[in-house]
């Protein structure tokens, strides 16, 4: 029944925004599941008829492995549009589980990306002028960062209207998100007006530790409404499926990473349909 529900066999559709909603999920620190969030909420908002483009701006491409693309070095990808002034539309391909999801593809050529945009007229505006032209019909466009305040980072939070952050329920999850937000100040009052913290995720939730419960209440906090009700636990199914070229929605939609990530992205969607 869980996985009736996941894969959505019944074609469910949830409300669409009122306009093309660009997130970002950024956070300096690795391994906090910025990509697995990425991936997983792309995939549900697909896979309940909203149109979705992910753009990979990780030079390691996992997003990419995660939804089955093709991203060996040579392939036309997101380095192409912000150093080779090739369009979106040009890069972005389809992914295979989910008709309405298109992936921008992040390849190797990525790595030296930040050394050569920063001798580039506009250099952080380069993401945002791409998408200005990017005319395809989409509601959601999702950006997944590298672990680092670069220029890639930079682009995409130039690029977004709003942020999504994700913080793993241990205990070095609040440090270095002051450094965080004290860049999307920055990047607001000198690039970009519009950009806002709209959604903070708890991931790595381990219920049998106290700790997790303690890390989670500071970030409701200081949060507040802006923490998603649903936690994604730590949960095997959600680290394996990127081994197999999936999601964990489309590897095992019964598990409980596939359920809380279809809650989560479904929470996103209704409130961006009452906001946006």
């Amino acid at each position: 029944m869980q996985a009736v529900k996941v894969r959505n066999v019944r074609q469910q559709a949830w409300p669409a925004p009122q306009q093309r909603r660009i997130i970002t999920v950024a956070n300096q620190k690795g391994g906090v599941g910025k990509t697995t969030s990425a991936v997983n909420v792309a995939m549900a908002l697909a896979l309940h008829g909203l149109r979705v483009l992910l753009i990979d701006l990780d030079p390691q491409g996992n997003a990419s492995t995660a939804l089955g693309v093709e991203h060996t070095a040579g392939t036309a990808s997101v380095y192409d549009v912000l150093l080779g002034g090739m369009s979106l539309a040009e890069v972005a391909v389809p992914v295979e589980a989910a008709p309405l999801l298109r992936c921008v593809p992040a390849t190797i050529d990525l790595a030296g990306a930040d050394i050569e945009l920063a001798s580039q007229v506009a250099r952080e505006h380069r993401l945002r002028r791409a998408l200005a032209v990017y005319d395809e019909r989409v509601d959601y466009v999702i950006i997944d960062c590298p672990p680092a305040l670069g220029l890639l980072t930079l682009n995409a939070l130039v690029a977004a209207r709003e942020i999504l952050i994700p913080i793993q329920c241990e205990y070095y999850a609040l440090e270095g998100l002051a450094q965080l937000l004290n860049t999307v100040d920055l990047v607001k009052s000198q690039l970009n007006e519009a950009l806002e913290v709209s959604t903070v995720l708890l991931t790595m939730y381990d219920s049998r530790t106290r700790l997790a419960d303690q890390v989670a209440d500071e970030v409701r906090a200081h949060f507040g409404d802006k923490v998603i009700r649903s936690v994604i636990p730590r949960n095997v199914r959600v680290s394996e499926a990127p081994g197999y070229g999936q999601t964990v929605i489309t590897y095992d939609p019964g598990s409980r990473g596939a359920v809380s990530y279809v809650d989560a992205a479904r929470e996103l969607a209704e409130r961006g349909a009452v906001t946006h």
